[in-house]
């Protein structure tokens, strides 16, 4: 395998709700590394279209909708801020109505090939970590560690719904648990690059575990795949 210039690509599938973006930023971080944050990517992709009240039936209006869009990741005093279009769009994302708008949008093949090129460029250079639901099936099948994380049904739904109520959004664990079985229903069935394990990832639950527990055991195996990888080349 060739050496890329930047480091190794890291790639972390998995459900909703199972802790990848926390788990990327902080696995990030403890390496040096770049998060690619690719469900905000989709989930700002999705707010686009909904404000623009473009016609997902029609997939012509939305291929030529996502040739314009543009959408960014940036760090801004230690957070990750989403834009779109130049709009901050990190809050506005991450409601229940989107999460179920991101999991039919990102089935559309226009909005797939957009952001598909842009994460590869992204990432192609490597001292990267990816999460998604198929980063390591299609965005970067080559990717030199790859992890699937999950975690059980309503551990998942738990999360979500004490996040959203710290925002202040009035939800129940019953609606959260619904909302999590169709999101993962949606992502399992759809078409184009569905939710699945790649054969050589990494499984983790972490209904059990803390986010401490999940952070020690991938860079453990990410250290020492890097030192596999150097006494290899």
């Amino acid at each position: 395998m060739q050496k890329r210039p930047d480091g190794i690509i890291i790639a972390i599938d998995g459900p909703s709700g199972a802790g990848k973006s926390t788990i990327a930023r902080l696995l990030a971080e403890r390496l040096g590394y770049i998060q690619i944050d690719t469900g905000a990517m989709y989930r700002a992709a999705a707010f686009l279209l909904s404000q623009a009240n473009v016609d997902l039936g029609d997939l012509s209006a939305v291929e030529q909708f996502c040739r314009n869009i543009d959408i960014r990741l940036e760090m801004v005093s230690g957070k990750q801020v989403v834009r779109a279009n130049g709009m901050d769009v990190t809050d506005k994302i991450r409601t229940p109505e989107m999460s179920l708008l991101t999991s039919r949008t990102s089935t559309l093949k226009p909005v797939r090939e957009a952001l598909l090129t842009a994460q590869q460029l992204m990432g192609n250079k490597g001292g990267v970590v990816l999460e998604g639901r198929d980063i390591g099936t299609v965005v970067f099948p080559d990717a030199e560690i790859k992890f699937y994380l999950s975690a059980s049904v309503e551990e998942r739904a738990k999360r979500r719904c004490e996040e959203l109520s710290l925002k202040g959004d009035p939800v129940t664990l019953a609606d959260t648990i619904t909302d999590v079985v169709e999101r993962d229903r949606q992502d399992s069935e759809r078409d184009l690059a569905p939710l699945r394990q790649a054969e050589d990832a990494v499984m983790i639950d972490s209904s059990l575990l803390s986010i401490d527990e999940v952070l020690a055991e991938m860079e453990s195996l990410v250290h020492n795949k890097i030192e596999l990888l150097e006494s290899s080349l």
